[in-house]
């Protein structure tokens, strides 16, 4: 995914942090145990999130043991215990980033593209693997790539059509963490923190769009007016919105453990994360 949902580390509680680490070195563990090391380049805290959703809708406790960290040997790192990490999030991962290395080899030429295709080359096995104990993560993948490319290329100017993609795939994504089949509210989350992201990344990326004249929905929107009061007058409304409705989601999810962490990420993540884009803050 993104990176842009992730816990505010200032407001979390010692140990709440450092079970959060643990989950996100976990996942770098086992991305590279099960699908090798370039699957770790997919690794961003937005999985964490997913890891600890799915983990949070069912009881028991999460015990952690500290071993050393396979990308610095120096240093030791907590981890899950075996067995305690869901495999879905991992999967997930492995499977958008090959999706992804798709994507790229078709909109770059051919020199700028050798380095997707070497590691496209590399991630093949593992993706072979994930899809094949995950169909549905894979289908869903190639539906949102499918969809995105489609409205990018008839240059959609809506951003409400243009961030469905996105929130659709978050939401079929976030629907998989269900332990009972119950998947409402889930959905709804994943799809307004799907469309969250879009508006947001859209916004990162809209000023090297301009310049290099690069799909970005807001483009035509923009027009003459300042980037800056367009950001704060059009699309932090639009922001605000979206973390409000994943509030009101969130509040109706039967939350077994984890909720300090995961409310952080919600009611204050989320929005340190836009502020540090339009406002360029420095996120702690």
């Amino acid at each position: 995914m993104f990176g842009y949902v992730k816990a505010y580390k200032p407001e979390l509680r010692i140990k709440e942090f450092e079970f959060y680490k643990a989950v996100y070195c976990s996942l770098c563990r086992d991305l590279g145990k099960k699908y090798g090391l370039v699957s770790r380049f997919s690794l961003s805290y937005d999985f964490t999130f997913l890891s600890l959703l799915h983990m949070s809708l069912r009881g028991g406790c999460a015990p952690t043991e500290r071993k050393r960290c396979v990308c610095n040997p120096l240093k030791k790192c907590n981890f899950l215990c075996v067995g305690e990490l869901p495999e879905m999030p991992t999967a997930a991962a492995e499977i958008m980033l090959y999706s992804k290395l798709n994507d790229n080899i078709a909109d770059e030429g051919f020199l700028k593209g050798i380095g997707y295709r070497a590691l496209r080359l590399f991630s093949k096995s593992g993706y072979k693997k994930a899809a094949a104990k995950y169909p549905e993560l894979d289908m869903i993948f190639k539906d949102y790539l499918k969809a995105q490319n489609d409205l990018e290329s008839r240059n959609e100017t809506d951003i409400d059509i243009a961030a469905e993609p996105t929130a659709k795939m978050l939401s079929s994504l976030f629907a998989l963490c269900s332990p009972d089949g119950e998947t409402r509210a889930l959905e709804r989350l994943g799809y307004v923190i799907g469309r969250w992201i879009y508006i947001l990344d859209a916004t990162a990326d809209l000023e090297k769009d301009i310049k290099k004249n690069r799909y970005n929905p807001f483009k035509s929107e923009l027009k003459e007016n300042n980037i800056n009061e367009f950001l704060k007058q059009r699309v932090l409304p639009s922001l605000n919105m979206c973390i409000g409705e994943a509030e009101n989601a969130f509040e109706l999810l039967n939350i077994e453990r984890f909720k300090n962490i995961l409310g952080n990420i919600i009611y204050v993540g989320l929005e340190e994360s836009q502020n540090a884009v339009i406002f360029k803050e420095k996120v702690k």
